[in-house]
């Protein structure tokens, strides 16, 4: 009798213990801990992420014109003016339509009259050469923790598209949104399709992209360093702040979003040349669609 006693009690404990055990686990997931994700084979889930400062370190774009001013495809002058953009936006901290408009401009400028083909392969280069090594290690193993779960991992930016697939496919990733430049015959125009794939217009396109994928975005995942990402971010179930900048690492605060900051030392400024400000819905659509045709040709 005693030895049933005591083992009654002995089981009786370890079910009290088991179910406080339960109720301080889901207490801490009630205050912001962190349950398990990504959901292992949800395939109704994906992951977005932005690219500038959240991918790599600095901006895509910017890169991709040190590597063409390399190979003779605009002059000094050029290649100032640039410099004079960057430091403006890195100065002020906020994007100045004038000079984001500029930095577009100067950038289809540049490529008028080349063939697609010449800037895949060169966008290849410049991939080696300038952008591998600023790929930010923690980013990128939340990337594959998604590929891992099974998800699909889209990059969506505002950088040209044609270097987001190439980052996109180095990286291992799904795909890539970005930005699409007008070429007939296979030669670029100097004119874009659509506007810019920037701000509440990234959000058109992963709603888009999500649509045409059957993907449920209260089950998916975003992650932006910019406040201008919040369209996208408020978007999908589980939307993280990664290297944010001051706006969005206050929003992200203020609504219990998840942060994660892998830069060292004094918070580093924003570096990079957003492609442009103010754009639309419509946009966005188009951008998605496009990309889509793309990758399913």
């Amino acid at each position: 009798m005693a030895g049933e006693a005591s083992a009654e009690a002995a089981r009786k404990s370890a079910e009290a213990a088991e179910t406080a055990e339960t109720a301080e686990t889901a207490q801490e997931a009630d205050s912001g801990a962190e349950p398990e994700f990504p959901v292992h084979g949800d395939d109704r889930a994906a992951a977005f992420f932005d690219l500038d400062n959240t991918v790599m370190q600095g901006a895509a774009i910017f890169h991709f014109g040190r590597g063409l001013y390399k190979r003779k495809f605009f002059e000094t002058r050029d290649l100032a003016r640039f410099a004079w953009q960057q430091a403006w936006f890195r100065l002020a901290g906020f994007e100045d339509p004038e000079h984001m408009q500029d930095a577009r401009d100067s950038a289809l400028s540049i490529v008028k009259g080349h063939r697609v083909s010449e800037l895949k392969s060169i966008g290849e280069e410049i991939y080696d050469e300038y952008m591998a090594e600023r790929i930010w290690p923690g980013t990128r193993a939340l990337a594959q923790a998604h590929l891992d779960a099974g998800q699909k991992v889209w990059l969506v930016t505002a950088a040209p598209v044609e270097i987001a697939q190439v980052i996109a496919r180095r990286l291992g990733l799904t795909g890539a949104l970005g930005t699409v430049a007008e070429s007939v015959g296979g030669v670029y125009t100097g004119r874009l399709v659509g506007e810019p794939l920037h701000g509440p217009a990234k959000a058109e396109a992963v709603r888009a992209l999500a649509a045409a994928e059957s993907l449920d975005l209260s089950r998916c995942a975003a992650y932006s360093d910019s406040h201008n990402d919040i369209p996208m971010l408020s978007l999908v179930g589980h939307p993280y702040a990664i290297n944010p900048d001051s706006k969005l690492r206050k929003h992200a605060r203020e609504l219990e979003w998840r942060l994660r900051d892998y830069r060292t030392g004094r918070k580093a400024a924003k570096v990079g040349i957003p492609a442009a400000a103010g754009v639309g819905a419509v946009a966005g659509g188009t951008a998605a669609a496009i990309a889509l045709h793309r990758r399913r040709r």
